[in-house]
């Protein structure tokens, strides 16, 4: 890991993307049947008879996959922990064989009101798959640590 990123280096309106990553049918269909056994995520044969005429991955496994790309691109920031999510969508199915990328823009940042040693940041994240359609997005409110005093 690089040098960390406090809350004074993060930018308003700055804007990351990660690298891609394809979505591989055996190991979002064994996460449905283990974590979101729903039978359009998890059963084939069902799934062949669904509105998305095959097995789809479930929003859980989505937001996994955009966590693990997210982090390529954030895992430098002096995170505390995030506190909330706005405006969760799954606008698209995300389906085997997606070649999918995250994005993160930094929508505005205040001091916290009650401890100097943390700021509040909001990011807009998207997943995209490899038409460049959002299948996944929200807006996260984070707390980022300041810049310690020398």
């Amino acid at each position: 890991m690089g040098e960390r990123r406090y809350f004074e280096d993060l930018l308003v309106g700055e804007e990351l993307e990660s690298s891609t990553h394809e979505v591989v049918r055996e190991d979002m269909v064994a996460f449905a049947r283990q974590y979101d056994p729903q039978w359009f995520h998890a059963d084939e044969d069902a799934a062949r008879d669904s509105i998305f005429g095959e097995v789809v991955a479930s929003g859980i496994y989505t937001m996994a996959l955009w966590r693990r790309l997210d982090h390529e691109i954030a895992s430098d920031i002096a995170w505390i922990c995030g506190v909330a999510w706005d405006d969760v969508r799954f606008a698209r199915a995300l389906r085997a064989g997606d070649r999918i990328r995250a994005r993160a823009r930094c929508l505005g940042k205040r001091e916290s009101a009650s401890d100097p040693r943390r700021g509040v940041v909001v990011f807009e994240y998207k997943l995209l798959n490899d038409r460049d359609e959002v299948v996944f997005s929200c807006r996260s409110t984070n707390l980022v640590e300041r810049r310690p005093l020398a």
